[in-house]
């Protein structure tokens, strides 16, 4: 593996030399491929386009960010910032390569994260627009577009993910294949109109899932935080790394967002085919303004626990505040009709 981790430190060194110029462009390209936004941005348009590809992608998103999660502390890989200063192949060059905001992330690296997660989630909403387009009959080339852009976005990302050394590009071919993967499987599975206690089943599998799996690397003498402690080892300022960004964070999340999405499907919420165009807007925007307001809300960190709870009501909260906007805007459209 040492030759294959030295080319991808000298492509992410001939990257940045190359591309210096857009460095703020791969910087806003890598944040707008992580996890976060799919839960935060991608859902609640997909879900004002079609309420089923909304459900699909959070629900293919919470899975997939999982099963990278499970993947990554199987798979022990290396991050290419830390792995310079460890491996020690670099003792007589250097390479000329600068860290950024977004390099320190404090998991390990194999598969990498935004590459499936959006690999998985783009799938859906790329196949989504693809039967939309078919169904208007357009032609057969215009209704394959959504899939050449989806090949793009994976590209631009996983540079993004090497540009910011984040990653080797290995991890970021490996995370988009199983991304397509899982997504392709996911979306024929979506857990629509599921009975709440379906999601609660899956939440508590995903957590007991994840504690089993640390109680054996424990068992087997292997540090489950020996990649959190290479981060704050090797990152170049110590704020870059974030709690946000570690693994037990993403678990909170997806545990969040799934139970989250079995309460707002028990509330049975309605109104959203009912409203006009000009109303669906006003609930896009409402919502989007809530989900700012309660992603934006600071969380104390200490200690851990009080943090990974509050994180997960945090995330709770976002298909609720989607899915149930529409009903409130219905009802007060009612309300004001009457008057």
């Amino acid at each position: 593996m040492d030759s294959i981790h030295t080319y991808g430190i000298w492509m992410a060194e001939s990257l940045q030399h190359r591309t210096k110029g857009l460095e703020k462009l791969w910087l806003l390209i890598t944040h707008a491929g992580g996890p976060k936004p799919a839960f935060l941005f991608v859902f609640p348009c997909a879900y004002f386009f079609c309420r089923r590809t909304g459900i699909a992608v959070l629900w293919v998103a919470a899975v997939t960010e999982w099963l990278n999660l499970m993947l990554k502390c199987v798979l022990f890989g290396e991050r290419p910032f830390w792995w310079i200063g460890e491996s020690q192949m670099f003792s007589n060059k250097l390479p000329k390569v600068q860290q950024y905001s977004s390099t320190c992330e404090n998991g390990p690296g194999s598969p990498s994260g935004h590459a499936m997660v959006t690999a998985a989630v783009w799938w859906v909403v790329a196949s989504s627009l693809r039967s939309f387009l078919y169904r208007r009959n357009y032609s057969i080339p215009v209704t394959y577009i959504p899939y050449v852009l989806y090949g793009l976005l994976l590209v631009v990302v996983g540079i993004s993910r090497v540009f910011v050394l984040a990653h080797f590009p290995h991890q970021v071919v490996t995370g988009s294949i199983a991304g397509l993967v899982v997504g392709m499987y996911l979306n024929h599975r979506v857990p629509e109109r599921r009975p709440f206690r379906f999601f609660v089943s899956v939440a508590v599998a995903l957590l007991l899932g994840t504690l089993i799996l640390n109680a054996g690397l424990q068992w087997l003498g292997v540090d489950p935080t020996w990649s959190l402690i290479l981060a704050k080892k090797w990152c170049s300022h110590s704020e870059w790394v974030r709690p946000d960004v570690a693994p037990f964070t993403s678990l909170a999340r997806d545990c969040g967002v799934l139970l989250g999405l079995g309460l707002a499907q028990y509330w049975k919420p309605g109104g959203w085919p009912m409203l006009a165009k000009k109303p669906q807007v006003v609930s896009l925007v409402l919502s989007s303004m809530a989900l700012y307001l309660v992603y934006s809300a600071p969380l104390p960190l200490r200690p851990p626990m009080l943090y990974y709870t509050l994180f997960f009501v945090k995330f709770a909260m976002v298909p609720q505040i989607v899915m149930l906007v529409p009903g409130l805007v219905h009802f007060e459209m009612r309300k004001m009709k009457r008057t």
